[in-house]
Formats: C-alpha cells, sequence, structure tokens
C-alpha cells in the first residue's frame, strides 16, 4: 500500500508550493499583509491623536463661541424690553 505523500495529487501540490512562482508570491502576499498591518495601525493612531485634539481645543472653543452668541442674544432681548432699539442688526 502507498503511503499519503505518494498520491499524484500530493506530489501535484507538492510541486506547486515548491515553485519559484508559489514562493513570490507567498512572499508578496506577505508582504502586503503586513504593510496593510502597519498602515491600519498607523491610520489608528492618527486619528487617536486627531479626535483627542479635536476635543481639547476646538470643543471649548464652539462652546464659548455659543456661550457668546447667548450673551449678545440676551442683552438684546433686554435691551428690546427696555425699550432702547436693538443694536448691531
Amino acid at each position: 500500500m502507498a503511503g499519503a505523500g505518494d498520491s499524484p495529487l500530493a506530489k501535484i501540490g507538492n510541486t506547486v508550493t515548491q515553485s519559484p512562482l508559489f514562493q513570490k508570491s507567498k512572499r508578496a502576499l506577505s508582504n502586503t499583509a503586513r504593510f496593510s498591518q502597519k498602515l491600519l495601525w498607523s491610520t489608528g493612531k492618527a486619528a487617536w491623536i486627531a479626535g483627542t485634539s479635536f476635543l481639547v481645543f476646538v470643543v471649548p472653543l464652539i462652546i464659548e463661541m455659543d456661550r457668546e452668541q447667548q450673551m449678545v442674544d440676551l442683552e438684546s432681548q433686554s435691551a428690546g424690553l427696555l425699550g432702547a432699539p436693538p443694536s448691531g442688526l
């Protein structure tokens, strides 16, 4: 009885996996996967930095601008109730 490695399919499989083209393709796929992993890692880090910077620098600015607008609206309403013409319109 012949061993499992003696079947024609096993011989073809061994021949294919040992061919230079298969080895080059395998190496290229491995390099591509490694590059993609590094790219995703770097992109994730950049997104984290951008998001954190936005929260630290831009959100307080937006809040302050909204607060200032509310103060202007309140002053305008107060001036209107007192009979003075609203300024800045």
